[in-house]
């Protein structure tokens, strides 16, 4: 059946490649702080598109005059078109011109929010939504390749700039969609954001210079294959997605889709815009990132991967004793904010040393990993309230922190060994 797929696909798959490849260029490109800025705004509007429409679902479906149970459909169909972008596109950075496969998603991407902007009804939102979440993928591209670009001393450094971009992008766009929502309206939202994101691809198309690629396509469903046995070739591998997968995709999501259930409801009571301030208490994460980087780069991950897995342990258990107080609630917040920052881009980094040749791949399995991760996470913060509500939630929590704390405690050796020997 792949191989029947593949043979009526040739030609649309063979003009792809024709469009994106590039030959082969020797000149050397130097990462420089500018333009791990850049990558980290880029990275930051992309990430961020996924997540314009969660403040939106209750104004978007009043429009359509359809029930606002309805908008989770919205955010599930986005979500399913980035996981599929992240499988089929995202492995290609090891094989193709990236600056050409970088602007050509964010193109399209600023078609899809147009799309999603002038969609006269609900099925037409869906698939637009679909098709931006599909190639709103250029940040997953960049991350992988600022560590191609990086000197290995300051890889983490970085890797921690790109991804503070993407934790801003994702924060501010929560933040911002509700406000503009509000003033002009939720469609005005997507122009804005497809605005701000061609302004960005014209000027990574002027600033971005051609960048060599590292390996020449012979076989995409070879390509693809070889992302499933990344395993096979990276005997750490499974451990750093323990300690991502168990800390920002269970942890971390069981605690802020409870803290939405905690805060809407007795003693606090608060509205949408309220709750979405308390969300701003993640930057503090970004602030830090830009920082956290440079503990790999010193040789002290191992350490610190262990100590921000213990404050996150920490923060639960204030959680679980502190669940009154919106002051510390916020404190916990940014805290836990800042432990799970430190702790993907550790693992993150880490991951980046494992290959040269295949950072695009690892990076798509990272992100699947945490995708899954997320997934059971948000799951597991609505089965726990129900059960038991914050009480729940928070022992639950607790637990997992313990589990990743003792999957550290395995992984020190193998990890120690690797730094030792220079990655």
């Amino acid at each position: 059946m792949i191989d029947d797929i593949n043979a009526t696909s040739y030609l649309n798959i063979k003009f792809f490649i024709i469009c994106i490849s590039d030959n082969m260029n020797n000149e050397t490109v130097k990462m420089t702080k500018f333009l791990a800025v850049l990558f980290a705004i880029c990275s930051g509007l992309a990430i961020g598109n996924l997540y314009w429409a969660q403040p939106l679902l209750v104004q978007i479906m009043n429009g359509f005059g359809l029930p606002a149970a309805n908008g989770g459909l919205l955010v599930t169909a986005t979500q399913i078109g980035y996981a599929i972008g992240i499988l089929l596109i995202v492995p290609l950075g090891d094989f193709v011109q990236r600056k050409r496969l970088i602007s050509i998603v964010m193109i399209l991407s600023v078609i899809a929010l147009i799309s999603c902007a002038l969609s006269p009804s609900f099925i037409i939102l869906s698939l637009s939504l679909f098709s931006m979440g599909l190639v709103t993928i250029s940040g997953q591209i960049i991350l992988p390749l600022a560590g191609d670009l990086s000197k290995e001393e300051e890889r983490g450094h970085i890797v921690g700039i790109v991804s503070s971009g993407i934790t801003t992008g994702i924060l501010f766009s929560r933040f911002a969609s509700g406000i503009i929502a509000g003033v002009w309206g939720w469609r005005s939202v997507y122009l804005i954001a497809a605005a701000l994101n061609l302004i960005m691809v014209l000027i990574i198309i002027y600033v971005l210079p051609k960048i060599p690629r590292k390996n020449k396509l012979k076989s995409y469903k070879k390509l693809l294959f070889s992302v499933f046995t990344t395993f096979k070739r990276h005997d750490t591998l499974p451990n750093i997605l323990l300690h991502s997968g168990l800390i920002f995709g269970l942890v971390f999501n069981i605690f802020w889709t409870s803290l939405t259930f905690l805060l809407s409801g007795s003693p606090f009571n608060y509205d949408t815009f309220q709750i979405g301030l308390v969300s701003l208490a993640g930057l503090t994460a970004a602030a830090f990132g830009l920082g956290i980087g440079k503990l790999q780069d010193k040789g002290l991950s191992v350490p610190a991967l262990g100590g921000f897995i213990i404050i996150s342990f920490i923060t639960m258990i204030c959680g679980f004793i502190f669940y009154d107080s919106i002051v510390a609630i916020v404190i916990i917040a940014a805290i836990l904010s800042v432990a799970v920052q430190g702790i993907s881009v550790l693992t993150q980094t880490r991951l980046f040393n494992l290959s040269n040749e295949e950072r695009s791949r690892l990076n798509t399995v990272f992100v699947v990993n945490n995708f899954i991760f997320g997934a059971v996470g948000n799951a597991l913060a609505s089965f726990l309230w129900s059960l038991g509500g914050w009480t729940y939630v928070m022992m639950a929590a607790s637990l997992i922190s313990l589990i990743a704390l003792i999957v550290w405690l395995f992984s020190r050796s193998s990890f120690n060994e690797i730094d030792a020997q220079g990655f």
